[in-house]
């Protein structure tokens, strides 16, 4: 699996590669852009410079046109440049095409996405569920692994051998995916037998876009010390702590993170990590209020949540990060329409946000603002299920509320 892995020795420098179409306009590119930039980062990547270029559609043999693939190529040839990376999916002929161009490594999305979920991935479960998604990304892109073949092609006897060795790898490859996926059920039953051995309790799930704070959330209600950092995909196994807020316990799970385009062979490979967020009772969906298209995410994470059978959950919506809020104070005279860029938190919190009552709330994990009104949010919708679910044992509460009122 070479093919997907970025060499840790050094730091590589890399190009960023996007486009500019009818369904994504200039500043949605750039966002993706940045977007990559961190991936690449997350990776161990330098990103040093982005070309953007603007087409009705990707061209189907080179993505860019080769006119912008030719601005590429002095570039990378100029600045000794070894990664290039590109803001899509590539066609195996794409990937080919670009790399005889270029001469140089090209990553797109899906495979820069597997190199860090394949550093991220700890445990048995989560190395098996990456292995499983990068077989199935390279199955289509053999041929690509056999172009040095092509020059003898035309020569008598050539051609046979390449090709004959091209289905020997694409069998040794369906195997390995089919005893991937046979050793994926089994860790599932077992995780199924730990999910029925923990009884009735409430479980809670944490879910959320990557890097919105899950992790520190997490630390922060369960008092645990579960690896948080400020990179993309710092979370791939989901981890499970029980929580005791005033005197009723529950199950909390952090789960990783969703992200925009995520590969279709991860999503299949990662469900079974998220049936903890199939399972759950309560979601509390994390979200990022600090960055610009926030409620773009909060539509990846609705839209993944339904593609997991997710969304029809009672859900909290925690608004995350009130401390790195910023805004753009506008002039008294200023007419310009009124956008989340240039309105405070306060006045946020007006817009749609208000429709959502009490199952929202605005907090900062890092600095623990308003931790302890989430956790009596918690309670009380915690406290709902128990006692739908236990309906003779709702007198476990009566000290506790009777404290409160009076």
């Amino acid at each position: 699996m070479k093919d997907f892995i970025i060499t840790k020795a050094f730091t590589e420098k890399a190009v960023l590669v996007g486009l500019i179409t009818p369904e994504q306009n200039e500043a949605k590119a750039k966002e993706y852009l940045d977007e990559l930039a961190f991936l690449a980062e997350t990776a161990g990547a330098d990103p040093v410079k982005s070309f953007l270029q603007s087409l009705p559609y990707p061209n189907p043999v080179t993505f860019v046109g080769t006119g912008k693939l030719q601005e590429i190529k002095e570039y990378v040839i100029e600045h000794e440049i070894g990664l290039v990376l590109i803001d899509d999916e590539l066609s195996p002929k794409q990937l080919k095409n670009m790399e005889n161009e270029l001469q140089v490594k090209i990553l797109d999305r899906t495979s820069l996405i597997l190199d860090i979920f394949a550093q991220r991935a700890q445990t048995a479960h989560a190395r098996t569920q990456v292995e499983l998604a990068q077989y199935q990304y390279l199955l289509p892109r053999l041929t690509r692994l056999w172009t040095h073949l092509e020059r003898q092609r035309g020569g008598v006897g050539m051609r046979g051998p390449g090709e004959t060795q091209l289905e020997t790898d694409r069998r040794i490859i369906l195997d390995k995916i089919s005893r991937l996926k046979k050793r994926l059920k089994e860790i599932d039953q077992q995780k199924s037998t730990q999910r029925k051995n923990r009884g009735k309790m409430v479980r809670v799930a944490l879910v959320g876009y990557t890097n919105v704070g899950k992790s520190t959330l997490m630390n922060v209600l369960s008092k645990s010390d579960v690896f948080a950092e400020n990179k993309l995909f710092a979370t791939l196994d989901t981890t499970v702590r029980k929580v005791i807020i005033h005197n009723l316990p529950f199950l909390l799970s952090d789960t990783v993170g969703f992200i925009r385009k995520l590969p279709t062979n991860l999503i299949e490979s990662f469900k079974s990590t998220l049936d903890e967020v199939r399972e759950a009772d309560l979601l509390v969906h994390v979200v990022d209020i600090s960055h610009p298209n926030f409620e773009e995410q909060i539509e990846v994470v609705n839209r993944t949540l339904r593609e997991i059978d997710g969304r029809d959950k009672p859900m909290i919506i925690v608004f995350n990060k009130i401390d790195a809020y910023t805004y753009v104070k506008k002039e008294e005279d200023d007419l310009t329409p009124r956008t989340k860029e240039n309105i405070d938190l306060e006045e946020l919190k007006r817009t749609w946000m208000n429709k959502l009552h009490d199952n929202c709330i605005f907090i900062s994990a890092k600095n623990k603002s308003n931790i302890e009104e989430l956790k009596t949010l918690l309670y009380e919708k915690v406290k709902e299920i128990h006692i739908t679910r236990f309906p003779y044992n709702d007198f476990l509460f009566q000290e506790y509320d009777d404290q409160e009122t009076e």
